[in-house]
């Protein structure tokens, strides 16, 4: 589920890989289990952050997924990992391998230039 965002003020992608647990539900339950428990959380914050989910299990052992985030505050992103914190998504279905915070072209901001 993605949504429209003012210009984000952070980007932030979150390095996940599944766990036993999801891998043994069947299809029809994972996708009850994220209408459920995800989808609410991605609605209520809608307004200030995004995401895109990435599959990546096809190319690395460490990490299955990529979750990205694009907040328009640092808090609206802080509000977003504190409801999933309060799912089963969070260290029950997925575990959570390495969060990495990113400004969009922060490197031409800074000297006050038009980035790349």
């Amino acid at each position: 589920m993605t949504s429209s965002v003012k210009e984000p003020v952070l980007t932030v992608f979150m390095l996940v890989k599944s766990t036993p647990a999801w891998l043994g539900l069947p299809a029809d339950e994972r996708f009850r289990m994220l209408r459920e428990h995800v989808e609410p959380v991605l609605e209520a914050h809608a307004d200030e952050v995004a995401t895109r989910f990435y599959d990546i299990e096809f190319y690395s052992a460490r990490v299955t997924d990529i979750w990205m985030w694009e907040a328009t505050s640092h808090r609206a992103y802080q509000q977003v990992v504190e409801a999933l914190r309060d799912t089963p998504f969070w260290d029950r279905f997925f575990e959570i391998v390495e969060i990495l915070p990113g400004v969009l072209n922060a490197y031409g901001r800074n000297d006050e230039r038009e980035a790349a």
